[in-house]
């Protein structure tokens, strides 16, 4: 009886392993799937990337002439002007990735294939943050030219930080891009939903930034990145359960 029952047992263990398993295959296939179709749209087109890059230095530019001459004011703000471009033009790129899946109705398409919806919301929340990534690799440097803004921990140190705030951002915009999207006024309601969300993200970010480029006497570094991973890592977790139930609405 006891052989029987332990016999039964492992092979039950060994049925969920191969279902997570399967489950895990079908998410990771999935993801991709949905990043090479955007990949192959932007490659082909451009359009999403040049045109946030455009407005992002444009932002920057237009608060450095609204701020004035004071040299060192214009350092002291050169953190937060750089993550205020950034999430100015994520908006656009947010709302970019959704809009094409709702007008060309791929949306509805991708739904029929045989995944899971939480693969959608992968596959594009992951372009979506690897976009804002390049985007902040390539302002950063220009944010430093135009407000002459040192960098006394190092690129590299800076480089953590964009990519774990394009990440934080990148999960609930992709959600709130997901709603707003069925909504007339999209334009307008994406950033309303999105900026208080994001506001941890976004203060964290803005912190951690200043510290790498002014120095980090007090050793604080490590207290912000660990809040913006968190935040991070909680945004992407909800955002991943939500997704489903606001794209099948």
């Amino acid at each position: 009886m006891g052989s029987i029952t332990q016999s039964e047992t492992s092979a039950e263990a060994s049925l969920l392993a191969d279902e997570s398993s399967a489950e895990l295959g079908a998410l990771l296939s999935g993801s991709w799937l949905v990043a090479r179709k955007d990949l192959l749209l932007e490659w082909r087109s451009r359009a999403r990337i040049n045109a946030t890059v455009f407005f992002a230095m444009l932002s920057l530019m237009l608060f450095s002439f609204a701020m004035g001459p004071d040299h060192a004011l214009l350092i002291r703000a050169a953190p937060g002007f750089l993550w205020l471009s950034i999430f100015l033009a994520s908006i656009l790129s947010l709302s970019e990735s959704m809009r094409i899946e709702r007008e060309n109705g791929a949306l509805e398409g991708l739904l029929l294939l045989p995944l899971p919806p939480t693969a959608l919301f992968f596959g594009k929340a992951l372009i979506n943050a690897a976009y804002l990534l390049i985007l902040a690799v390539i302002i950063a440097p220009v944010a430093i030219a135009v407000y002459g803004a040192p960098l006394k921990m190092g690129f590299l140190a800076l480089l953590k930080v964009l990519a774990i705030g394009a990440a934080g951002i990148s999960a609930p915009g992709t959600l709130y891009a997901a709603i707003a999207c069925q909504a007339r006024a999209r334009d307008v309601v994406l950033p309303l939903l999105l900026f208080p969300v994001l506001t941890p993200v976004l203060l964290g970010a803005v912190k951690a930034t200043s510290l790498v480029m002014h120095s980090d006497p007090m050793g604080q570094l490590d207290g912000w990145f660990t809040l913006l991973l968190g935040f991070s890592v909680l945004y992407w977790t909800l955002s991943a359960l939500l997704f489903a139930r606001v794209i099948e609405d």
